[in-house]
């Protein structure tokens, strides 16, 4: 089924029973989230809100809340992008056999972006940013949110629809300082297309034009969030996954997607800012109230009977982690042929994608060696710190197969393989004064930390734990130690002040152990606040440890020391305390949660809605 449109794709999905409409009045403030919330966590359907108290338009949400799901939508079109890209990434592919590859190209004809004239549904109504379901997600929000915006920008030195970006930067439409109906905040992270076309803009001297699309076909949604190969366009992408050409025009300088349920047209002039935030964000907590460019809005359309798509971002997994796993089965094998040498890279969900990256590398740089150890890994290590959102990565653990297989997407798997191998004195290696996640608060201020790269191969060193060692019971000052997985304990010490402090703890806690000798087989060590809750599950663990830490900072050894500059140690220490600059948790709005009981079966699991 290709779609010319979000209605088409809603009929299709109620037909086949992948959506459920609910007619009853839904407040956008909290209650829509929370509904949405609890059917994905229930690997529910997506959710058609027929009733958006205070807007007459509806909205949808959850449309890729499952992988199955999203590939339901575009099963006429996903086996073909995925040979356009393989044939992107090794064009070789279609020289050795160009006939077997005609579809590919006959799919790729629906790529090229179609410009029209004359009146389009889009700009059949002007409205106001008021007439728009203002969803506001989490109890210490800012305000409302567009969650799934398609922003577009143009190259100001090479402008045109061929040299644009389309990226999906969160849009604050009411509260702090805004005027409302006439402002707007974008906020837009490092590493972002939008920033270089800001950039030129104001070396030109004038202000951005910027379009933000939302709703059309599900593949121009998809789009705004593709990793693309170098030189392929969103604007092309969301064409060949629609099996429809982008179709667009220009209104009054503006470009305008003709499919989209709402476009809202507008300017950002250099220096302009207003706060935007806080936003319940999908590392878990509040990215905060930060100055982020302002658009000043110049009109805003809708469709007759446009629909206004959202999403839920929270601690994952979440609609977004769905998002990933489509991205993964689309783009293959791309990452190996952008990094030589890597075999595979996983942005680990739980963790939050950015802060924790497994990698699986080669190593081939020495095999006539006896000894083996981390050589051409950390090259590979380089490029992927080096390379687009991968640069992001806070904790970059990455081996090589040896005689045994190894999988990334196996967590726990994976962090053995890593711990029974990582000579602790030679593999750890730190990036300091470095650029982070925008939404990561582990570090020492927006956008700015320290990495670290664990990085092991060979011959399996150490044998690990398998039950807390009793070197680590009955320490003064730090209780409650429990085994996370093997080589891993995890033990609660008092809150955490200030970094002076810690470092006088972590230095007790280092010579505490030092005192009962010997503890290869846990090269691991979590001090946290809470240590049943980081036992309890894998994902606690990789959660809190990865989001709650700053490298430079907050990793500490039993007997380190320093040698030529390289840190080392005999068991690393990670303080995963909550510090006092962090963002707070997410935590739902109990009233909120009560409330919204109306709409589940009683003592059904969540999900059951009633009607379903």
């Amino acid at each position: 089924m290709m779609y010319s449109n979000l209605q088409d794709c809603i009929t299709d999905l109620e037909k086949h029973g992948h959506l459920v409409r609910i007619r009853e009045e839904v407040d956008p403030y909290l209650e829509m989230a929370a509904i949405h919330l609890k059917v994905y966590e229930a690997g529910g359907p997506a959710l058609l809100f027929e009733n958006v108290k205070g807007s007459k338009f509806r909205a949808v949400s959850n449309l890729f809340g499952t992988l199955e799901r999203s590939k339901f939508m575009f099963r006429d079109t996903l086996e073909a992008v995925q040979n356009v890209i393989a044939l992107r990434n090794d064009p070789a592919k279609a020289l050795k056999n160009p006939f077997g590859h005609m579809k590919s190209g006959l799919a790729a004809m629906k790529a090229l972006p179609l410009k029209t004239t004359g009146g389009q549904p889009v700009t059949a109504q002007e409205i106001q940013i008021s007439d728009l379901p203002l969803i506001q997600h989490w109890p210490m929000d800012g305000g409302a949110f567009i969650t799934l915006p398609q922003v577009y920008s143009e190259d100001p030195d090479k402008p045109g629809i061929m040299n644009s970006n389309l990226g999906m930067y969160r849009v604050q439409l009411t509260g702090n300082d805004y005027e409302v109906n006439k402002e707007v905040g974008v906020h837009y992270q490092i590493h972002r297309g939008i920033g270089v076309h800001q950039e030129k803009a104001n070396k030109k001297g004038g202000p951005l034009k910027v379009s933000i699309f939302v709703g059309g076909p599900p593949a121009h949604t998809l789009s705004a969030v593709m990793p693309l190969p170098e030189g392929m366009s969103e604007m092309t992408f969301a064409g060949l996954l629609a099996g429809r050409r982008f179709r667009y025009s220009y209104v009054d300088g503006f470009c305008v997607s003709n499919d989209a349920d709402f476009v809202i047209t507008g300017e950002i002039h250099q220096g302009e800012t207003k706060p935007e935030g806080p936003f319940g964000d999908h590392l878990g907590y509040y990215s905060l109230t930060h100055p982020f460019p302002l658009m000043k809005i110049h009109k805003v359309y809708a469709k007759p009977n446009a629909i206004w798509p959202f999403t839920v971002v929270g601690r994952p997994p979440q609609e977004d982690t769905s998002f990933g796993a489509l991205i993964h089965e689309l783009t293959g094998d791309a990452i190996k042929q952008e990094i030589p040498g890597v075999k595979e890279v996983h942005a680990v969900d739980a963790a939050g994608v950015h802060p924790l990256l497994f990698a699986i590398g080669s190593e081939r740089y020495t095999p006539y060696q006896p000894v083996k150890q981390p050589l051409e890994l950390l090259t590979i290590a380089n490029r992927i710190l080096g390379t687009g959102q991968l640069s992001l990565a806070k904790y970059l653990f990455i081996t090589a197969e040896e005689d045994q297989r190894v999988d990334t997407h196996d967590e726990l798997g994976f962090l053995s393989y890593i711990l029974e191998r990582i000579n602790l004195h030679r593999d750890i290696h730190f990036y300091t004064n470095t650029t982070i996640d925008t939404l990561d608060y582990s570090g020492t201020g927006l956008n700015t930390g320290s990495k670290v790269v664990f990085a092991a191969y060979g011959n399996k060193i150490r044998e690990l734990c398998i039950e807390v060692p009793d070197a680590l019971k009955g320490l003064q000052g730090f209780v409650n130690p429990r085994l996370v997985m093997p080589g891993v304990v995890v033990m609660e010490a008092s809150k955490f002040t200030e970094y002076t402090q810690a470092e006088r703890e972590m230095h007790v806690l280092s010579e505490a152990i030092q005192a009962r000798g010997s503890m290869a087989g846990c090269p691991m060590i979590i001090v946290a606040d809470d240590s049943d809750f980081i036992s309890a599950h894998m994902n606690n663990f990789l959660w809190a440890t990865f989001t709650r830490s700053n490298p430079s900072h907050d990793i500490y050894g039993v007997n380190s020391y320093y040698e030529n500059k390289h840190w080392a140690c005999d068991n690393v220490i990670i303080d995963a305390r909550i510090k006092t600059h962090h963002a707070p948790p997410l935590i739902p709005d109990p009233a909120v949660e009560k409330k919204i009981e109306r709409f589940f079966v009683k003592g059904a699991v969540l999900g059951g809605l009633k009607g379903l």
